[in-house]
């Protein structure tokens, strides 16, 4: 999965992304809201976490962009504020959940859980494609009931596939859900993960990914 945060407190931004990486996430950065908006309606996104108070485009009115847009991305704001008026005018914009400033680390992590549930409830429960199965919440993999165990990357490339499972994803579009804005993507980085997969889940037949030439990877139980 991939978010956005855009924070302008610069250590609390890579702090927020060092939880959602072991959370699993990929993310992106942006420290004021022209670029945030921007970012936010030109990526794909699974989750936005963006603060009230932000130089050149306040949250509110980068939320309303977004919105605007056509994106139904779930969003968390972050702010200082916290009167029942600062929260409802938020809500309205467009935001999803409202997290006041401070904050512990547990219930950040519990809001963006319950954010990305929201609009796939499919990710709260285990996901199956033939004998392999997923368990997104206690970070387990399984076929044929034996274990395997898998980076946190490899985990996110799998859930991925398996929640596209029977369709043609193509490289770059595995490359902006798994992996943050920054990597390469004329980089061999989706290759190597692909193979380790296959190495861990292809050991038993039938053979589930497929490379489709030209054209991306499939979960599949046959190309």
């Amino acid at each position: 999965m991939r978010a956005l945060i855009i924070e302008d407190e610069i250590d609390l931004a890579h702090f927020l992304a060092s939880l959602l990486k072991k959370s699993g996430f990929s993310t992106d950065l942006s420290h004021d809201g022209e670029q945030g908006s921007f970012l936010g309606r030109s990526n794909n996104y699974d989750l936005i976490i963006t603060d009230y108070s932000l130089p050149k485009l306040d949250g509110r009115s980068l939320i309303t962009e977004i919105r605007q847009d056509g994106k139904n991305v779930p969003i968390l704001m972050l702010s200082v504020r916290s009167s029942s008026l600062d929260k409802v005018n938020v809500l309205d914009a467009g935001a999803d959940d409202y997290l006041s400033k401070p904050f512990a680390a547990d219930e950040f992590l519990a809001r963006v859980r319950a954010l990305v549930r929201r609009p796939q409830p499919i990710q709260s429960n285990p996901l199956q494609f033939h004998d392999l199965i997923l368990d997104a919440q206690k970070f387990k993999v399984s076929r044929k009931n034996k274990n395997i165990k898998l980076t946190n990357k490899e985990f996110s490339l799998l859930q991925y596939l398996m929640l596209n499972a029977g369709q043609i994803i193509p490289r770059d579009v595995l490359l902006e859900h798994v992996w943050d804005g920054e990597t390469d993507p004329f980089s061999n980085t989706l290759e190597t993960h692909i193979m380790r997969l296959r190495q861990k889940i292809d050991q038993q037949k039938p053979k589930l990914i497929h490379n489709i030439a030209s054209r991306g990877y499939k979960l599949d139980i046959s190309a």
